[in-house]
């Protein structure tokens, strides 16, 4: 690694830390001075994959130069007019304050730091993210696509069973856009205080017009805009109330707003906020490729002895496993070689000096091996066979950092998935199918 790189991450970690801070001066000047020595590491680099993802994290990180600029330049504005009126008696008004406040209670859900998932991190789902791109990455990257009656679109809803890649959907969005990413949930814009719901959620699609082009992404929206019913607390009505007026407020007349919605439960949205979400994606169980896919990325880069025939065959098996469940059964089996490594009683010595266990229970290595399993529990010292040369120990016996851990194997993830069944019942797909067929359309 160059100097040049070392030097850009090194001050580009300040940068960020100034940035979390709230420092916005600090952070802007620091984030400059890093992408000098990016630029000069991205002379040097010859390696044309690590070339493109230095020059992705120059991009990111001079697009956040420019909007803390923004911010600063807006914030000194804002100080100006409240000290231009103080000098004229008039000082700040209530509905100022009141503004500073939501706005701040509100700034956490900015997310500053890209989520580095990409479009090719998320398996399958090809028309959803295909739908993604039409409303935020052409408007932004070729405007002269969007004139006439041509519009990207507002709202977008995501919905399907839990573990199906929504909201790992909406992280792909936040790296891939160059727009202002909002992250809210329903905590939020609850407030115990009458009134104050409201005020946040306008105040949210305030800061978003301010910082246009800007998504909004909403996870678990149900909970904050569910059906509208006679037992319904006053507050709930006004907070979706107030919903409804900034969605038809962006959807009419504020280009450059993306709300993006996920639900694991749309029946349950009220009808009105379901019409402002003009596109409603389901986001099915995975399919067998995708599953196989899945596998492979959730493997990563841990030692196995796995092919492509072995990823294709488990896809297979996983028929009805959300990306939730593939997630867990890959965690399951990947814990198998270290459960493998615990109950073995025997172990065997390489010539690197290396000790790798033997799969043998209660049975000595080799049927001349004079070593017999104690049958008390006693700890004994280790002996090693003279026939075998394997050793009787346990796993704490082995010194440390002289332990071989087994290879992931293909009968791990078969045996995972006998003790992992899938979370998604049949007939909760009937009830998305159903209502895909009414009011929404496929998404892969």
């Amino acid at each position: 690694m160059s100097e040049s790189l070392n030097k850009a991450k090194e001050i580009v970690s300040e940068a960020i830390k100034a940035d979390e801070a709230g420092e916005l001066e600090k952070a802007v000047q620091l984030y400059q001075r890093s992408l000098e020595y990016f630029m000069v590491a991205l002379r040097h680099e010859k390696n044309p994959k690590s070339k493109e993802i230095l020059s992705q994290r120059v991009t990111g990180y001079l697009d956040r130069a420019e909007m803390l600029k923004k911010a600063i330049s807006d914030k000194q504005t804002h100080t100006e007019k409240k000290q231009a009126a103080a000098a004229t008696g008039g000082g700040a008004s209530k509905e100022d304050k009141d503004k500073d406040k939501m706005s701040d209670a509100l700034s956490g859900a900015i997310v500053k730091e890209k989520p580095n998932v990409k479009w090719d991190d998320v398996a399958g789902l090809e028309g959803a993210k295909e739908a993604l791109k039409e409303a935020v990455i052409l408007p932004a990257q070729f405007p002269q696509l969007f004139t006439g009656k041509r519009r990207p679109w507002k709202g977008i809803l995501l919905y399907g069973p839990p573990g199906t890649g929504k909201s790992y959907l909406a992280k792909a969005v936040a790296t891939e856009a160059n727009s202002t990413f909002f992250s809210i949930s329903s905590s939020d814009l609850v407030s115990k205080w009458q009134g104050e719901s409201e005020k946040l959620v306008k105040t949210l699609f305030e800061m978003a017009r301010d910082n246009i082009p800007a998504i909004i992404f909403i996870d678990e929206i149900d909970s904050l805009c569910g059906a509208r019913g006679e037992g319904e607390s006053e507050s709930a009505r006004r907070i979706k109330t107030e919903f409804l007026v900034q969605m038809q407020g962006v959807g009419n007349s504020h280009d450059g707003i993306l709300v993006l919605g996920a639900t694991n439960t749309p029946w349950s949205l009220d009808p009105a906020i379901r019409r402002r979400f003009e596109k409603r994606i389901y986001i099915p169980l995975p399919e067998a490729d995708a599953r196989a896919h899945m596998f492979k990325i959730h493997v990563g880069d841990t030692p196995n002895s796995l092919v492509d025939d072995d990823f294709k065959e488990l896809g297979l098996m996983a028929e009805g496993y959300s990306g939730s469940d593939l997630s867990v059964t890959v965690r399951e089996a990947l814990m198998e070689p270290l459960r493998q490594c615990q109950s073995a009683k025997f172990f065997s010595k390489d010539s690197e000096g290396m000790y790798s266990p033997l799969s043998l229970d209660n049975d000595p290595p080799c049927p001349k091996c004079p070593l017999r399993l104690p049958s008390d529990k006693t700890k004994h010292a280790p002996e090693t066979c003279s026939n075998c040369h394997n050793i009787r120990m346990t796993l704490y016996d082995v010194p440390k950092d002289m332990l071989r851990v087994p290879m992931v194997t293909a009968e791990h993830f078969r045996s995972a998935m006998k003790r992992s069944p899938p979370s998604v019942s049949p007939d909760e797909l009937t009830r998305f199918e159903e209502w895909t067929k009414e009011f929404g359309q496929e998404g892969c």
